[in-house]
């Protein structure tokens, strides 16, 4: 569904700019970089982004390999008429939001 593809891509780039800013805050208040909590959440905000990313990766193979399938004999023979239609990508748009947040400890 496009729809929902466009609005996942909203949400994630939304989730990445707000670490993104978090972790800009968290540089400029050495006492928050120091606490064991903070490290903690940062490692996990990390993880969690690695996690989007990856699964991210493995939607646009998925969709890849289907927009390829619809495309090739005998399978458009089949896709045309039943209007399969070709799926969208899950790309990001904003060039900054493809760089991993730094953290620094």
């Amino acid at each position: 569904d496009g729809q929902a593809v466009g609005s996942l891509l909203a949400a994630e780039a939304t989730l990445t700019g707000t670490l993104g800013k978090l972790f800009a805050l968290q540089e400029n208040y050495p006492d928050i970089k120091a606490d064991t909590t903070m490290q903690q959440l940062m490692e996990e905000l990390t993880s969690t982004d690695n996690r989007v990313a990856f699964a991210r990766q493995a939607y646009n193979d998925a969709v890849m390999d289907y927009n390829t399938s619809r495309e090739v004999f005998p399978n458009n023979f089949i896709a045309g008429p039943f209007k399969f239609l070709e799926a969208r990508l899950f790309e990001i748009e904003v060039e900054e939001e493809r760089q991993a947040p730094k953290v620094n400890f």
